[in-house]
């Protein structure tokens, strides 16, 4: 491993402005969104992605201009192509991650100018790691007396200290500025992974709360791996001044642990995964943290660990000081379809019934918004267990029920209503979308059990909204002025879920994604490879640049790489398309279901109802340019945020770029970044840009003008920061 730091012409007169101010804080005080700054990636530790800042309005939207940009090719010897950094700001410095190698840089938020990059070139380690690319940047500590520290997990899951105003490690942390979380990540009943090739890592930001760093793990995606044993999920806090380990806690009880007894016949320790992958939120005041977790192995086949399985897809709310539970929710009992948790738990101070409650709101992939007392963990409006269908495949013990919220009502599109949701714009594509409807197993579109899918019969059980519907990583957005969640939702995620053995060298798990009759084919995804050292990454690189609007952002792993081929068998758990990239369940080539494809709504957290909700983005140009569409008119249908397409908040705005590039009559070829009324969700301005978003936008005061920053890239476009601001 070797480490590099380096630093580029004016170096020195960026520090003396940076240390012009007293530990690179805002004046009178600690950093804060308020005087300007963007301090975590969600904007500040309540995930609000919020910022009070007007100076860019609705009156002045359609008149940004790009006031400078930032490419990300040079960090890693191949550029990237999918850049998911959100910088922090911290008095007009930005911080984030770069490239193929997840360097992290500082730039002047004026001028975009780098000031100084660091990078660690951790070579087979960083090539086998499951998450991989830039990850999603950075996370700023400082103790308002001049000691400013930038903290990120490397790619291959190291957390590393750097002195913010240098780039340059801090010695006193860790070895030479360098924790090892491999050290201490487990397998089995507690076997230390190996610490070259061990299954974890992390692309989300680390959670600095006080003055505790806490860091999440993630794993390969799930739905064909290679064992069920997997290196086990965990959340460890760490001193923020010195590295020191403070606490652990394992999303997989072990004995003695509650919820142990929800893996039956001691599957705990045959089983892992059930990681934190997304960003992590605090409430520093009443010393609690919230966890998202996500899935065991295997996504879509639990034969090998019966039991509801805690904490898997629950949220678990823990002490800052030891870790220890206060109490967890669990979204799915014994998990099957994918419906990890994978956005940012919401703090909101809100008044309901009259009654002031601190509570905290999760949106997810099923499109609703689960709302808990913070404290106390007890719903703020029932959520009831009802009746699920059952499973038949042989060794699966599916759970009897499922929770479903009675309020607020779905944002999303979870519920699938036949034949209204079938595409409809012609007769005849209503007719091709019933006939195809009969290859597969209907039931009640949310927790439809997967099935043993074949070539000659059923191909695959029918879901809404699993894998990348409603909202994924980027999570969603709250006003706390108007106590209102802004939530973006992919609303055409139906899959259709087919299980198959796989072949005997390639998996220990009974049956992974695939169905019977055709090819094996492994499924990678988005952050499986094309890191700088990844022994995937020609290939991958090359068949994501030719699948520019594939939805999901997996890949197909090629024979010529060593394994086997890779897709998603006739739809099986991957997502419809909207676009060139069929992937799911298409007429010709088209979704299934009518628009709208994507959406963003606005959710009243006081009342727990649906303000507005619309259409997000152009109608994508194989919708608009069909050729069985000649001489319709087609209204607008959105765009299906499925990736790195989050939102943020303003004084008076919503915003969100084009998840596609499309040429209209109103703009040449590119994706729009675009603003919306809050109050009511109407269009009030768009500019354009060269690429679709790919990571979410942040805003920020620069020399007194605010900036809104994007991360974009996609297809052919690489990695790119682009800033927009008001003309001077």
């Amino acid at each position: 491993m070797a480490s590099t730091t380096r630093t580029v012409g004016g170096l020195a007169i960026l520090l003396l402005s940076i240390s012009s101010v007293t530990s690179g804080q805002a004046p009178g005080g600690l950093p804060s969104t308020t005087k300007g700054d963007w301090i975590y990636y969600n904007a500040d530790l309540t995930g609000s992605k919020y910022s009070p800042l007007e100076q860019i309005n609705a009156a002045n939207f359609n008149k940004l201009e790009v006031a400078w940009r930032f490419k990300t090719d040079a960090f890693g010897p191949r550029p990237e192509y999918k850049l998911e950094g959100t910088p922090v700001a911290v008095n007009g410095v930005l911080y984030t991650t770069a490239g193929t190698r997840r360097s992290v840089i500082a730039l002047d938020g004026a001028t975009g100018e780098l000031i100084w990059s660091h990078s660690l070139r951790e070579g087979l380690r960083a090539g086998v790691a499951p998450r991989q690319l830039s990850g999603r940047g950075v996370s700023y500590w400082t103790d308002g007396k001049g000691d400013d520290r930038v903290l990120y997990v490397t790619t291959g899951y190291r957390l590393v200290a750097l002195n913010a105003k240098t780039g340059a490690t801090i010695p006193t942390f860790g070895t030479a500025g360098v924790v090892d979380l491999k050290v201490g990540a487990v397998k089995g009943r507690g076997e230390q992974i190996d610490l070259e090739r061990g299954e974890i890592g992390v692309h989300s930001t680390p959670a600095i709360v006080k003055d505790v760093a806490i860091v999440g793990s993630s794993f390969r995606e799930g739905a064909t791996v290679a064992t069920h044993n997997n290196t086990k999920g965990l959340v460890r806090a760490y001193d923020v001044r010195t590295g020191k380990l403070m606490w652990t806690f394992n999303t997989i009880p072990r004995p003695g642990e509650f919820g142990n007894d929800t893996w039956e016949n001691e599957s705990w320790a045959e089983n892992g995964n059930v990681g934190v992958w997304t960003q992590i939120t605090a409430d520093p005041e009443l010393g609690l943290v919230y966890l998202p977790v996500e899935t065991p192995t295997s996504d879509f086949y639990g034969g090998h660990r019966p039991g509801n399985n805690l904490f898997a897809e629950s949220l678990v709310c823990v002490d800052l000081k030891t870790g220890q539970r206060k109490w967890h929710f669990q979204f799915v009992h014994h998990p099957i379809w994918n419906y990890d948790m994978s956005s940012a738990p919401i703090l909101a101070d809100v008044t309901v019934d009259g009654k002031p409650i601190k509570a905290v709101a999760v949106p997810g992939k099923q499109g609703f918004l689960y709302v808990f007392d913070r404290v106390t963990g007890k719903p703020v409006w029932p959520i009831e267990e009802r009746p699920v269908p059952k499973s038949d495949v042989p060794g699966e013990k599916s759970s009897p029920t499922q929770p479903f919220p009675t309020k607020p009502p779905a944002y999303g599109h979870p519920i699938l209503s036949l034949p209204d949701d079938l595409i409809d714009f012609t007769p005849e594509l209503r007719a091709k979308a019933l006939e195809q409807m009969k290859r597969y197993k209907a039931g009640t579109w949310m927790y439809n059990p997967p099935i043993l899918g074949s070539d000659k019969g059923l191909l695959g059980a029918i879901n809404m909204s699993n894998a990348i519907g409603g909202t994924n990583w980027p999570g969603a957005s709250y006003d706390p002025e108007m106590h209102t969640v802004f939530a973006q939702a992919n609303d055409v995620n139906i899959t259709a879920i087919s299980l198959a053995p796989p072949p005997k060298e390639f998996s220990d798990i009974r049956y992974v994604s695939g169905i019977e009759g055709r090819e094996f084919r492994e499924v990678l995804g988005p952050g499986d490879c094309c890191s700088a050292d990844s022994t995937r990454n020609v290939a991958a690189v090359e068949a994501a640049r030719a699948n520019p609007d594939n939805p999901s952002g997996a890949v197909q792993s090629p024979a010529a790489a060593g394994t086997p081929v890779a897709a998603a068998p006739g739809g099986a758990g991957v997502p419809a398309s909207i676009g060139t990239n069929p992937g799911g369940l298409t007429v010709d080539g088209l979704s299934i279901l009518k628009p709208p494809y994507g959406t963003i709504a606005a959710v009243n957290l006081d009342r727990g109802d649906i303000v507005w909700r619309v259409p997000h983005g152009d109608t994508p140009d194989a919708v608009r340019n069909h050729p069985a569409l000649r001489g319709l008119n087609i209204p607008k249908t959105g765009q299906a945020p499925t990736g790195g397409i989050g939102l943020m908040v303003t004084k008076s705005l919503v915003v969100m770029g084009d998840p596609q590039v499309t040429t209209t009559p109103e703009h040449p070829r590119g994706a729009m970044l675009r603003a919306y009324d809050k109050s009511n969700g109407s269009q009030v301005g768009a500019v354009l840009m060269p690429a679709p978003q790919s990571g979410s936008p942040m805003t920020y005061l620069a020399n007194g003008r605010q900036y809104i920053v994007v991360a974009i890239s996609g297809g052919s476009y690489s990695g790119e920061y682009l800033a927009f601001a008001v003309p001077r």
